[in-house]
């Protein structure tokens, strides 16, 4: 197989376990609270993770303290945060509208930049946030602009917007990383925002009793902690390497799809003409914002 053909099959392989983890996320809903999930995934992903990571992170142990900052607000950010938002909007809205809203984050961080970094952008960057935009308006309108007019939103999404604008914050503090190896990086973050989550999960079961552990909640929380968490950052970073981000971005717009698909079969769900209408409007502001000429 071609380094080309080798990157398209990894990073295809990173997005659908990403598309099954809001399959999943919205498969439980009912089940269990968002920060339960977040929590007993992120520490279970990190006690995966440790036996690979320790020695590097040894190794790396005296810049990480230098850097426990910068650290820490990478694990609040891309572990706790994002994460628990995504699983608190699967409780209200469709695990297709979340994939398709996640598809804008490359413009939520354009605009991030742009409104506090002060970092300037073409006109067709601009145009491409724009027409992204108008796609996730679409979806989250469900096609019915008196809803934009009655502001009558599916909460659902508007956490998952705030899931985006807290995940484009990350992707800005990922260039303050500190010098170290990406599995240190990746496990003390995986510690930092488990950490994080633990006083969180204790408020949390004050108020959402603990479900019963079943097998297939089990399998579930396994699955999270494995193939989205663990799995997707190895094989998206390595796809990365090989054709260079740019490229690679262009497979995010892979999710809707894969989550459409699963979400028809898994979960029933429908799969309208704005879905299909957003996804393109966003692929095209996607394609409009990565053109350098």
């Amino acid at each position: 197989m071609s380094i080309k053909y080798k990157a398209y099959l990894m990073l295809s392989t990173a997005v659908l376990f990403w598309s099954g983890n809001l399959i999943v996320a919205r498969g439980l809903n009912e089940s269990i609270s968002a920060v339960a999930l977040a929590s007993g995934r992120w520490w279970l992903a990190t006690l995966i993770l440790m036996p690979f990571t320790w020695r590097a992170m040894k190794r790396d142990w005296p810049v990480i303290r230098q850097n426990w900052l910068i650290i820490t607000l990478l694990g609040l950010t891309g572990v706790s945060l994002f994460n628990t938002l995504l699983y608190q909007a699967a409780h209200t809205t469709t695990s297709t509208n979340i994939a398709l809203i996640q598809t804008t984050m490359p413009a939520m961080i354009v605009l991030i930049m742009a409104l506090f970094m002060a970092e300037k952008h073409s006109w067709r960057a601009w145009l491409g946030v724009i027409v992204s935009v108008a796609g996730a308006t679409l979806v989250v309108s469900r096609g019915d602009w008196q809803v934009l007019q009655s502001m009558s939103f599916v909460s659902g999404d508007l956490w998952m917007l705030l899931a985006n604008l807290v995940y484009g914050i990350y992707s800005i503090l990922l260039k303050k990383k500190p010098a170290i190896s990406g599995l240190s990086l990746l496990g003390s973050s995986f510690i930092a925002g488990s950490l994080l989550l633990v006083p969180v999960f204790a408020w949390d079961i004050g108020i959402n009793p603990l479900p019963q552990m079943t097998s297939h909640l089990a399998g579930s929380l396994l699955y999270v902690a494995i193939f989205p968490s663990i799995a997707s950052y190895l094989a998206w970073n390595r796809g990365v390497s090989l054709i260079g981000p740019s490229l690679a971005g262009f497979f995010i717009c892979l999710m809707p799809v894969f989550t459409g698909i699963l979400a028809t079969v898994f979960l029933q769900e429908g799969f309208y003409w704005y879905h299909v209408t957003g996804l393109l409007f966003i692929f095209a502001g996607f394609v409009l914002f990565q053109q350098k000429k």
